[in-house]
């Protein structure tokens, strides 16, 4: 977790994947092909910073992907 300057608690990509229940490469995926638009805070690196928010939309998202796969609408197999 990061705090800025503005006390604003923001989480790293990692951190944010825990919280939602996903992998990194998941998330990346749902950037990639416009499922979820991606964050709007980077740091000095250029690494994505996500707030409490970006991480709901993340996990509902992934409510929504695991229903799909309980319906057996999409099939977690490749």
């Amino acid at each position: 977790m990061i705090a800025t300057n503005r006390n604003r608690l923001y989480y790293r990509t990692a951190e944010a994947c825990r919280m939602a229940g996903i992998s990194r490469s998941t998330l990346l995926r749902w950037f990639r092909n416009g499922t979820l638009k991606d964050v709007t805070h980077w740091d000095r690196r250029g690494w994505r910073l996500f707030t409490q928010a970006d991480i709901e939309r993340i996990r509902y998202e992934a409510d929504k992907a695991s229903e799909k796969v309980g319906l057996g609408q999409i099939s977690l197999k490749s």
